[in-house]
């Protein structure tokens, strides 16, 4: 059955369509990973960020350091008990991003988290380790 609101010149093309479409996700795909690159940069540019990058970081002390201060949400082997599980945390997140997630706060309830730069180095190294 022909469609009316087509005149007799006009034909579907359903392959132009999906090209289109397809164009129109590559570009906001596109656009999305140039809006995280910027962001990821813009932290890494951070003078807080380059000097804890900058440190070697000890398990022992990053130890003593979750212990004291991660352990009542994360618990002691950070496997989450308030807080979630931190097992495997450096596997799906950037050492930039950890840093981020542990000084901001933005996402309650976890507290800012205002480490000197060695003593983030040092909880970076034991993250690692979960």
């Amino acid at each position: 059955m022909e469609d009316p609101a087509l005149k007799s010149d006009q034909t579907l093309n359903p392959g132009l369509s999906i090209q289109k479409a397809l164009l129109v996700v590559l570009g906001w795909l596109l656009v999305i990973a140039v809006i995280i690159g910027v962001v990821y940069q813009a932290r890494l540019s951070d003078p807080y960020v380059q000097d804890v990058l900058h440190h070697e970081g000890t398990v022992a002390q990053g130890n003593a350091i979750f212990q004291l201060n991660c352990s009542g949400c994360h618990g002691t082997s950070g496997d989450g008990k308030v807080g979630p599980s931190l097992r495997r945390v450096t596997t799906h997140r950037s050492q930039v991003g950890l840093i981020y997630q542990i000084t901001s706060g933005k996402t309650p309830p976890m507290p800012k988290f205002q480490a000197n730069p060695q003593e983030m180095a040092d909880l970076l190294e034991y993250l690692k380790t979960l």
